[in-house]
């Protein structure tokens, strides 16, 4: 995922990023609205740390979004699949 993706999924995106950053208000998240330097800023301000140290995490959440979305929509077992499809054969 990208910070464009996070954008345009910014609701789902939202709640995650409150799971992870608790000290970031409604306020806060308002104004972050999926913009990458707008939660920079209000995690240095936030959290006490440096602007490249905020950047790592920042980067590092939306990365680890990529993980969430594939396991997502891998629920399915080849198995499950195999049998169901054995199933409408018969």
């Amino acid at each position: 995922m990208n910070w464009d993706q996070v954008q345009g999924k910014w609701k789902q995106t939202r709640g995650q990023l409150r799971e992870k950053w608790g000290k970031l208000t409604d306020d806060d998240l308002n104004m972050i609205a999926g913009q990458r330097e707008q939660l920079i800023g209000r995690l240095q301000e936030r959290y006490g740390i440096a602007k490249e140290e905020a950047e790592r995490r920042a980067d590092e959440f939306v990365q680890s979004l990529i993980g969430r979305t594939s396991t997502k929509k891998a629920r399915c077992s080849p198995v499950s699949v195999a049998k169901f499809s054995t199933e409408k054969q018969t």
